[in-house]
């Protein structure tokens, strides 16, 4: 966890993620980033030198129509002293039954960010993290600058006004492949999701056709995250970020 604890420190020191007296809630779906996000923020309590709390919490779709198990996500929580909740939803069959979506990507994501920010001010915490890394940023500025025309990704840090809230995604200088290390290297228990249209969804798809244009152009990658940065693209310069200077 060495590495991925490096690129969670930065990130968090880079874009001012975490104050003392935080409560954060960690939006943990049982997958692979989520645990990796959970473990990390567990760990660096220990010496990162910001008094902040952790509370788990899982909101259970119900795909179809099926509870999920996530004892040993319980279990993991449990080992680690951390507080964690279960919340039960009907998600799964409002998106795939009941409005049967041809994307039903959109509304799923939509249903469980409400769910999230209200179970968050329910459980008495500030901020919420969720556990978007590395390729996730590439992959959405990519999938806004083709599916809708605009230049555009999440951000590092999210105020929820509303909400009184702060979204924060402490993986977002993590790369997938390190994040898959840590979960062999750590035996982290993953939760395989359920979700009937896994593996075959539009961020798939935007994945695969990185890759590809990774191994024609090694790089290419590194060089969209680097706009992103360079350009302070919805925030990704960080705190400190200085215009560059043109030269006439």
């Amino acid at each position: 966890m060495q590495k991925i604890l490096g690129y969670m420190r930065k990130a968090i020191n880079e874009f001012d993620m975490i104050q003392d007296g935080d409560r954060i809630c960690v939006g943990v779906s049982g997958g692979k980033d989520s645990l990796v996000l959970l473990y990390g923020l567990v760990l660096l309590r220990r010496f990162i030198g910001i008094d902040y709390e952790v509370v788990a919490l899982t909101l259970d779709p119900g795909f179809n129509g099926q509870r999920g198990d996530y004892s040993s996500v319980a279990e993991f929580c449990k080992e680690h002293g951390v507080e964690y909740h279960i919340v039960e939803t009907e998600i799964g069959e409002i998106v795939f039954n009941v409005r049967k979506e041809s994307n039903p990507c959109s509304l799923c994501a939509h249903m469980r960010r409400g769910a999230l920010h209200n179970e968050t001010v329910r459980f008495g915490c500030n901020k919420i993290a969720l556990g978007h890394n590395y390729d996730d940023a590439v992959e959405t500025f990519v999938m806004n600058l083709f599916n809708e025309g605009r230049i555009g990704c999440f951000s590092p840090v999210t105020k929820l006004t509303r909400k009184n809230l702060i979204m924060i995604r402490p993986l977002v200088l993590a790369e997938e492949k390190d994040i898959r290390r840590a979960v062999r290297r750590n035996n982290i228990e993953i939760v395989k999701s359920a979700c009937p249209a896994d593996g075959n969804t539009n961020r798939q798809r935007t994945k695969e056709f990185i890759a590809e244009m990774e191994r024609k152009d090694h790089g290419i990658k590194d060089r969209l995250f680097g706009a992103m940065r360079r350009g302070n693209i919805d925030g990704w310069g960080g705190v400190n970020y200085v215009p560059p200077v043109r030269e006439d």
